[in-house]
Parts: structure tokens; sequence; C-alpha cells
């Protein structure tokens, strides 16, 4: 069987990759194997033709190949909230929070992640055909360098763009080279309150895949030292999986370091 992400050694999709680097897909039966496979859209479609098993990446991309989510399923959340951070040119003197500092400039981002900063910057009042903002690929090949947000990095330090929208690991190499600014990070409070919402990291797989992925998930996980939520009247097994009256849904909970509470499913 085949993971798919579109960023590699990447915090985005770090539980997805450290469940089958670590072995705890293949100590549940689960003989798993990883591929980065850019931009999301493309890993997308591989799992619509059955090319691979499994998609780590943004839910909100799953229509991409799956109009209406049809024929996929979200089988868990790898972390809450949409996870891309704005970083700006240090040499702008942008602040954090100040979204002014995007008119006029060209800012860098993969395929349906623009679509978040898009909707974002469109929530804040910025008009991007009025106020000059131009939403641009990175330029460079995510096949020579296995992670986007590191990639966007580079531009920016090479004055090829003024601004990225990346992964946490882009946004860090970017500071701590002093070639950027963090004016965006959402999962902190930043930018207009909806765009939380926006999106999250998922696994996704087929809607035909077997409810037992489910169950092998929240074991892998387990493995890795995750505790899963008992909740008190809730029918839940010895895995902490509740198996849902009247139907073949299985669902457990987990919680995440910042106390938000996720959910495990197979539908």
């Amino acid at each position: 069987m085949k993971l798919a992400v579109p960023d590699k050694i990447s915090p985005s999709y770090f539980v997805a990759e450290a469940a089958v680097e670590l072995g705890f897909f293949k100590a549940e039966g689960l003989d798993v194997s990883l591929e980065l496979v850019y931009p999301v859209d493309k890993a997308y479609e591989a799992l619509r033709d059955g090319k691979i098993d499994f998609v780590g990446g943004a839910a909100h991309a799953v229509p991409a190949a799956f109009p209406g989510y049809k024929g996929a399923k979200l089988i868990a959340a790898q972390a809450q909230g949409m996870y891309w951070f704005l970083v700006m040119r240090s040499d702008l003197g942008a602040k954090r929070g100040d979204l002014s500092v995007v008119k006029g400039r060209t800012i860098g981002a993969a395929p349906w992640v623009n679509t978040g900063l898009r909707g974002l910057l469109i929530a804040a009042g910025i008009d991007l055909e009025r106020d000059k903002v131009n939403i641009a690929p990175v330029p460079g090949l995510i096949g020579d360098v296995p992670n986007f947000g590191v990639m966007a990095s580079k531009a920016l330090e090479d004055r090829k763009l003024d601004g990225f929208w990346a992964n946490g690991m882009g946004a860090e190499v970017a500071v701590r080279r002093g070639v950027g600014t963090v004016v965006l990070d959402v999962r902190r409070g930043d930018g207009p309150a909806p765009s939380w919402d926006y999106t999250f990291p998922a696994l996704v797989a087929r809607a035909d895949a077997p409810a037992e992925q489910a169950a092998a998930a929240v074991r892998a996980l387990r493995e890795e030292g995750v505790a899963f939520n008992i909740y008190p009247g809730f029918k839940q097994d010895e895995l902490g999986i509740l198996n849902v009256p009247g139907g073949s849904v299985r669902v457990a909970w987990i919680k995440d370091p910042d106390g938000n509470v996720l959910s495990v499913t197979n539908v």
C-alpha cells in the first residue's frame, strides 16, 4: 500500500509520515510506503485512480479529484485549523497581523494551498485586483527539494518573491536565515477568525476502503504513544473506538497538545 503526501520532511503531515516511517502501520498489518506526490490535487487524482491508497493532505482539496467528496472518505484529522504561515521579506518591515503589507506584492503559494490564502485575504478586506496582490507559483521543482516551504524560503531569499504562504518548516527556515518575517499564523489566532475553519491536514482514503483500516490507524497512533479519550457512557472498546449503533461507523477521539479534540473515523 502507498501513502502520498505533497510535502515531505514537513510538520504539515508529520503524523501520517511518522506512522509510516516508524513502522506503526506495518505493526497493524498494513504494509504502507511513503511517496511524494506534488501538488496535492495530483495526489488526490492518484488516489482516485487507484495508484495509491491514502493521501495525507489538505481536506479542502479533496474535491480536486472527488467532486462533492463523493468517492472519498476522511479517515482522520492530523491536526486542526488552516496550517500555513504568511511570511514576508524581512526588509519590508512587516508587523505581525498587518495584511496591508501584501498590497502590490507577489506571494508564492502551492496549487490549492493558494485558495486558503485567497479566501483569507478577501475576508480581511483585501481586493486582490484593486490592491494588486499577485498570488503565484513558487519558482523551483519540488522533486529537487522535498519540502515546499524550504523551496519557498529559498525563493524569498533570492528575492524572486515578496512573500510566501507555506508550511511551518519554510517559515522557520526563512526566519532563522533572517530573510523572512511571520505575518500570519492562523492557528495562533492571526487573521480573520473564520479562516481557521477553511481547511485542516487530513488522512484520506477512497470510500471503498475497508472499515478495518480506521481501526488499524487508531492502533498505529496508539503505538506512537497517543492516548485516546474514553468517555463515560460511551460503549467504546479497549482501544477507545466507538461502534455507532445502526451502521458500520467507527470513531475514536484524541486530544492534541493545544487541547483540541480530534476524531478518527471510517466515514
